[in-house]
């Protein structure tokens, strides 16, 4: 029986202007050595083709050496890709594929579907129902046409389409670019493969998002794989089964440090993070000066081994102990001030807290200077 494999979302080509640049360079180049990985997977699994369900670019303006790069990073498969075009890189009278098209870049194995159309391909027992954006939105559903769509006796029904789920996904993302929730069902499909949701999710039986294969943001929502999907003889609908591809993993975490005990498991996590971690922390509760040290120190030894590590501390107070004030020998005038940066800090996320935060910081090395002269 045919098996195949299904992936979307590779957004090649995208930009991440939060990061450094340098870590901006390594996100975007582990997208085309995910896809390197991907036709490595397929020649592997020994599949018959792959299918990609849309946004295979992030932008219509990606540059003609982009989409050199992205063609060949596919030669590493010799069966057929078939592709359709999502919202990030819609087949419009001029767009990223047409351009494509013009430089001669894409190989005869790779079949672009820039219109809806059955392909089918007898030698392996599927029919391709291609349901492609040719607008960046649309609030009609463009895979009804499913329905109704004649394919010869024998081939598995394939669904291949860019969109979202109505009814299941996020309310924000219901409008554009509906998908029936029972299209699978009502077009007799053996498999509907679908793209615009990041992560991997079920539908049902036989309707699947694949998730982009490299992962791309801080959600906890099952990105960086493909699925391996085929038929197995007696089984009365398709098997299909996860493969991790991604290279960085992308974490978010949310520290509450409300006691003092509460910063060394963190301080242990960071120290275990791999380097193709992608980590955003939010900090939040206080520190006195001298764990705030510790905190920074830590952060600094993991920042120089993982991909990137960012952070936001606008809800971190610090508040200097007793000892810490009276080492500084902080009376008089210098007391003042001390306790007023400590007032200014009430105030989370403005301008006077920051600066604030950061005079306290500046205060907690004098205090280590005081202490090594000492």
């Amino acid at each position: 029986m045919p098996r195949i494999l299904h992936t979307a979302d590779w957004q090649i080509g995208r930009q991440y202007g939060r990061f450094a640049p340098e870590d901006a360079a390594a996100l975007a180049e582990a997208r085309f050595s995910t896809i390197e990985r991907v036709a490595a997977l397929a020649v592997e699994q020994q599949v018959q083709a792959v299918l990609v369900a849309g946004d295979v670019f992030d932008a219509q303006t990606v540059s003609d050496r982009t989409i050199r790069r992205l063609f060949n990073a596919l030669q590493g498969f010799a069966g057929p890709w078939v592709v359709i075009p999502g919202n990030h890189d819609a087949a419009l009278a001029e767009s990223v594929w047409s351009r494509a098209r013009r430089l001669a870049a894409i190989p005869p194995h790779v079949h672009v579907a820039c219109e809806p159309q059955v392909l089918p391909f007898p030698d392996l027992g599927i029919a391709v129902l291609a349901a492609p954006l040719t607008q960046r939105q649309t609030h009609s559903d463009l895979t009804e046409w499913f329905d109704a769509a004649e394919t010869a006796s024998g081939l598995l029904r394939i669904g291949l389409a860019h969109g979202s789920v109505q009814g299941l996904l996020a309310q924000d993302i219901d409008s554009p670019n509906p998908i029936a929730a029972d299209r699978a069902r009502r077009a007799r499909l053996d498999y509907l493969a679908l793209g615009d949701w990041h992560g991997r999710r079920q539908i049902d039986g036989n309707t699947w998002y694949s998730g982009t294969p490299e992962q791309d943001r801080f959600k906890d929502n099952d990105a960086g794989h493909v699925l391996l999907v085929d038929w197995p003889d007696g089984e009365p609908g398709p098997c299909v089964q996860s493969h991790a591809v991604g290279h960085y993993h992308w974490q978010q975490w949310r520290v509450v440090l409300a006691v003092e005990s509460d910063l060394e498991p963190w301080i242990e996590r960071l120290k275990a993070l791999p380097d193709h971690a992608v980590l955003h922390l939010e900090l939040t509760g206080h520190l006195d000066l001298a764990a705030r040290y510790r905190l920074q120190q830590a952060l600094s030894v993991a920042q120089g081994r993982c991909r990137s590590l960012q952070w936001d501390e606008s809800r971190l107070r610090i508040l200097p102990t007793d000892q810490e004030v009276a080492a500084l020998h902080a009376d008089g005038y210098l007391g003042e001030v001390i306790h007023e940066l400590r007032e200014q800090q009430q105030a989370e996320g403005t301008e006077a807290a920051e600066v604030a935060r950061e005079a306290l910081s500046i205060l907690a090395g004098l205090l280590r200077e005081q202490e090594g002269r000492t």
